[in-house]
């Protein structure tokens, strides 16, 4: 198929030239290599294309008929070319971008209006899901994860600062229970949990060298954080979240913060996408725009 198209592009070049030594500088080939592909070419057809004399070179009527047949086709290719080519060069095209409705809130949307308008041609096609993905598998130009879960074959950009997890309760739920102080204290609660790709998510807690990982009960479990955070807001239990996601109702005591001092920062989120050679000019323009200062 690669051999037949460039003889056929070779040819379309002599015809239109009526030039082997014009038709071969343009190529950036051989004056020898260019005439044996076309031999092969009509040896191919069974046809001749072109009439040769010492002078001259010319379409016969059925080189003529091919080149006109030929000549849009060809012309098809060339755009079709060029505007892969622009991919690389030209913030614009469709990106495929995964990402959980935490990170879409927190990382995307700050940056959103600032970016569709510096990249109007630019589509982020955004689908968002609980818990890792496999991106080439689903066929994603990139995503936004937590950095423990994201794979090491991965380019990863930071897109936020470490991260600190809280964990919240409404003042209706405390009115009849005891704050707990203790990560263990949680086996006495009810706890909203939230389910991940490969299953419900153990709450980990770490204080000074003491790590505690938790496998908490309740009557809930939910695959989205902001649908946690209104169960814990309607006193349903308590919740695991980001504290930006609950800072403002702390603030307003909606909610009440307890295990303050067992939640370390976590790395964070990064945006991430398969090692590439050649990326294009879209995924670029998108990681400048998400790409942390700090």
């Amino acid at each position: 198929m690669t051999n037949e198209l460039n003889e056929l592009s070779a040819f379309a070049i002599v015809a239109s030239e009526r030039n082997f030594t014009r038709a071969a500088v343009k190529l950036g080939v051989s004056q020898s290599a260019l005439s044996h592909a076309i031999r092969r070419l009509e040896e191919r057809l069974e046809l001749q294309l072109l009439a040769r004399t010492t002078k001259s070179v010319a379409p016969t009527a059925a080189g003529a008929a091919l080149l006109n047949d030929l000549s849009p086709a060809l012309e098809q290719i060339a755009r079709a070319v060029d505007r892969a080519r622009s991919v690389r060069h030209q913030p614009a095209g469709r990106l495929r971008i995964v990402m959980s409705r935490s990170a879409a809130v927190m990382v995307l949307l700050p940056r959103l209006a600032a970016f569709t308008e510096a990249y109007p041609d630019i589509v982020l096609d955004v689908v968002t899901v609980t818990g890792p993905v496999d991106l080439v598998a689903g066929e994603y130009d990139a995503g936004i994860q937590l950095g423990e879960y994201i794979q090491k074959d991965m380019i990863a950009v930071r897109v936020t600062p470490e991260l600190r997890l809280a964990v919240v309760g409404s003042p209706r739920y405390f009115a009849s229970r005891r704050i707990p102080l203790k990560p263990k204290d949680l086996n006495d609660h009810r706890c909203i949990t939230l389910r991940l790709t490969g299953g419900p998510y153990r709450w980990e807690f770490q204080q000074g060298r003491k790590s505690v990982t938790i496998n908490v009960n309740g009557p809930l479990i939910i695959d989205d954080t902001h649908l946690v955070m209104q169960a814990v807001l309607a006193g349903v239990g308590l919740g695991l979240a980001y504290e930006e996601q609950v800072a403002g109702h702390i603030v307003k005591r909606r909610l009440i913060r307890v295990l303050e001092d067992w939640t370390p920062p976590i790395p964070g989120f990064f945006l991430y996408y398969p090692s590439r050679h050649h990326q294009p000019a879209a995924l670029s323009a998108l990681v400048n725009a998400l790409r942390s200062p700090g």
